[in-house]
């Protein structure tokens, strides 16, 4: 049977910790005489994750297993967000609404959205989650300041990383269980089996651009 990327993360247990990384690539002059300090920003920005799948018999283990050689090292890959981040802080876990685009050709770190109930206040929280995409496309963002809407229900959202692309006007904004496409970081995938016939299994992920 063909394997279809991204793949979905197993589910016969959850991922005991991960650590995310916002990645971004700045240079840093410093003078040597007065230690004024000169920054430059290069457009490299990318998510990248550690993570730590809790201690597992083999029935269980040989799933995730099998999940990480069908990555074939960094060729392919998978789905993944913060596990704790799925529900949104703000209003949006709950609110009405439907959230889309609002306006095609946007760049940069900002993204206008609409469809949201009119007038909300706090619709997504700092630090809150979207996705834009879908499967191959999908792409996670997270919210840096609190979005509230007018009464045409437009927001506007301060994003990070800066949007990939111009998503199209209407397009749909996920704003709960939100996930970007990851691939392996590297072409290893190991696993440690114990005494005690437990596995445990660690692995590491960068964002797919």
């Amino acid at each position: 049977m063909a394997i279809t990327y991204p793949l979905s993360t197993p589910t016969n247990k959850t991922i005991a910790g991960i650590r995310l990384t916002a990645r971004n690539v700045v240079g840093v002059s410093t003078s040597p005489f007065s230690f004024k300090q000169q920054t430059y920003q290069f457009s490299g920005q990318r998510w990248e994750a550690d993570i730590t799948l809790p201690q597992m018999n083999r029935e269980n283990a040989e799933e995730w297993v099998a999940f990480l050689m069908k990555l074939y090292g960094q060729k392919g890959t998978f789905l993944l967000g913060d596990p704790l981040g799925g529900t949104a802080r703000g209003s949006a876990s709950s609110a009405a609404g439907t959230p889309v685009v609002n306006g095609a050709s946007q760049t940069g770190d900002t993204l206008a959205i609409n469809g949201l109930p009119a007038s909300a206040t706090g619709y997504l929280k700092a630090g809150d989650y979207i996705q834009l995409g879908s499967a191959a496309t999908a792409q996670l963002y997270k919210v840096l300041n609190d979005a509230n809407s007018n009464g045409s229900g437009e927001a506007t959202l301060d994003v990070w990383p800066n949007l990939r692309s111009s998503p199209s006007d209407g397009a749909a904004v996920v704003v709960a269980n939100a996930k970007g496409v990851f691939r392996l970081a590297s072409n290893e995938a190991n696993w440690n089996i114990n005494n005690l016939a437990f596995y445990g299994i660690t692995f590491g992920a960068v964002e797919s651009l």
